[in-house]
């Protein structure tokens, strides 16, 4: 079974996983450290987290009993290259009222 293809604004849609990937720019967490985070049940969070990995956001590492929750570059990569459309976009076009504003100004 493949495995659906998640939206990135969908996953960082919601305030939970939001704050979760906050939480792991600071640090490598647990997946109880997470939950103990959040209120909502211990299968609520590791849902978010699932949802977090398929995105590419996220690795999971087992080290002992404990499960390890790392950022990955991977999934702000589509989210990057949105942003710096929107980025070069607006510069162009300040950049060209910056032109138009020089020459009308009267030197």
């Amino acid at each position: 079974m493949a495995i659906p293809t998640l939206d990135v604004f969908q996953v960082i849609g919601d305030p939970s996983r939001r704050k979760m990937l906050m939480m792991l720019s600071a640090n490598s967490l647990t997946i109880n450290s997470l939950a103990a985070n959040f209120d909502m049940s211990r299968p609520a969070v590791s849902k978010h987290i699932k949802i977090l990995e398929t995105a590419g956001f996220i690795s999971i590492q087992d080290m002992g009993r404990e499960r390890y929750c790392t950022l990955k570059k991977e999934g702000f990569e589509e989210l990057q290259a949105w942003l710096s459309y929107f980025d070069e976009f607006w510069a162009s076009k300040l950049k060209k009222l910056e032109t138009l504003l020089n020459n009308k100004l009267p030197n």
